[in-house]
């Protein structure tokens, strides 16, 4: 019998010679493929170092579609969407080497969960990712490789003219790959997402389409909509919130290092504190039982309350013009998410 340390070979007793193992692992490679959109990465220097340091490596243990990651089977990781950015940006703006960085690490301030436990204790994802930017251990690589922090927190904070982040009710590359990895993960991407990606460019910073993918882009945003106004995710996140506000009120954890958990070590905190414990396994095990309606309830009902912060339903433009102009009755399908429900009462049954 061979032994597990000393192997043999197929050719009886020779031994095969020592050599690199092969890894797509990023940060090992410089050449990644993004399995989403199956683009090519060339990696440079700094992005490689940055994908070896803690904070880029913590998102591989946060779940992009936080708490509904109990319910649904949408379990990829902030990472696979931070990578699928960086794959965006590389292949519509390839040489902007800034907007390459800031796209890596434009999430690296989420909370644990994502945006379950957003403005609990006050904390904010944006405001914690750019003073991570500022400090150890983003700051030295950045200014290793010749980048200033202050340009890339510049360039995160939210500019009109950033197909990253832009936040002028126009389609952004962050939000085009959160509804199109959305929509495979729940099995209702119907394009092929390389050939969808080939019909699209960037107009004055906005993701534009022709009328046939706008429509196809729409129907995916108003399906995130629902997704997010629905009971597979207001049930869970409505707990989640409630364990994190209790945890910090029951528990010498502090918001800032409750902010840096990953969703493993936010579920530990949860089961190791008496007052929590409990509801955290039955959300995980239980949750057939979460009873949701839409709207507030008197007060004295059993349960909680539960708001939504927002509804996410960004606009891409059509052949280079506004929604409202090319595609009036795309607007009009977006415009109706306005009449979801915001508001819901949860408990237990």
């Amino acid at each position: 019998m061979n032994s597990p340390e000393n192997p043999s070979s197929p050719h009886g007793n020779e031994t095969a010679a020592a050599g690199p193992v092969p890894t797509n692992v990023v940060g090992l490679t410089a050449l990644f493929t993004d399995p989403l959109w199956r683009i090519p990465v060339g990696l440079t220097p700094v992005e490689v170092a940055l994908l070896r340091t803690e904070p880029l490596r913590r998102l591989h243990f946060v779940a992009h579609g936080g708490a509904s990651t109990v319910s649904t089977l949408q379990s990829y990781s902030r990472l696979e969407h931070t990578l699928g950015v960086l794959a965006l940006v590389a292949h519509f703006r390839p040489e902007d080497a800034l907007l390459r960085v800031a796209a890596l690490l434009h999430d690296i301030g989420h909370l644990p969960l994502s945006h379950t436990v957003e403005g609990v204790a006050g904390l904010d994802h944006h405001a914690i990712g750019e003073q991570l930017v500022r400090t150890d251990p983003i700051r030295p690589v950045l200014e290793r490789h010749g980048f200033s922090p202050e340009a890339v927190a510049t360039a995160l904070g939210g500019s009109a003219h950033s197909p990253l982040t832009n936040r002028s009710g126009l389609l952004n590359l962050d939000h085009l790959d959160s509804y199109v990895r959305s929509g495979r993960a729940a099995g209702r991407l119907d394009t092929d997402p390389a050939a969808l990606l080939g019909r699209l460019g960037l107009e004055d910073a906005a993701v534009s389409a022709d009328p046939e993918t706008a429509a196809s882009l729409v129907d995916l945003i108003c399906a995130e909509a629902r997704l997010h106004t629905s009971w597979d995710n207001v049930g869970p996140a409505s707990v989640v919130r409630r364990l994190a506000r209790q945890l910090l009120d029951s528990t010498p954890i502090a918001p800032a290092r409750l902010a840096r958990m990953t969703d493993p070590q936010l579920w530990t905190a949860f089961d190791s504190c008496a007052v929590t414990q409990a509801e955290s396994m039955m959300v995980r095990y239980e949750l057939h039982r979460l009873k949701v309606e839409a709207g507030s309830a008197p007060p004295d009902r059993h349960g909680w309350a539960f708001s939504l912060r927002k509804i996410y339903s960004s606009a891409p433009l059509v052949e280079g013009q506004r929604i409202e102009v090319a595609a009036p009755e795309l607007a009009a399908e977006l415009a109706a998410l306005r009449a979801l429900p915001t508001t819901f009462r949860v408990r237990w049954s």
